[in-house]
C-alpha cells in the first residue's frame, strides 16, 4: 500500500506549521514549515512504517477515515 490508498488530514498550526497525517495509521504524521513539506515528509514517513510492518510480516491497515463537513451537515439539518 502506497500514499494513494489512504486519505491525509492536512491542517495548519497557529504558528503556520503544516501537520499531514494518515489516521489510520498511528504514528504516522510529519509536522513541517510548509504544506508541500508535511506532505513530502509523510510520504517518507509512510514508507518508513510501511517497511517495519513488513519486517515482522504485517499488512498496513486498510483506509478506514470518513471525511465529514459538519458545518454542512450543521446547516443542512
Amino acid at each position: 500500500m502506497g500514499l494513494n490508498d489512504y486519505k491525509i488530514v492536512l491542517y495548519s498550526q497557529e504558528d503556520g506549521s503544516w501537520v499531514a497525517e494518515i489516521p489510520v495509521i498511528s504514528g504516522c504524521y510529519a509536522l513541517m514549515p510548509t504544506r508541500d513539506q508535511a506532505l513530502e515528509e509523510v510520504e517518507g514517513v509512510l514508507r518508513m512504517i510501511s517497511e517495519e510492518y513488513r519486517e515482522k510480516g504485517l499488512a498496513l491497515p486498510p483506509d478506514s477515515t470518513d471525511v465529514v463537513d459538519i458545518q454542512r451537515n450543521e446547516r443542512d439539518s
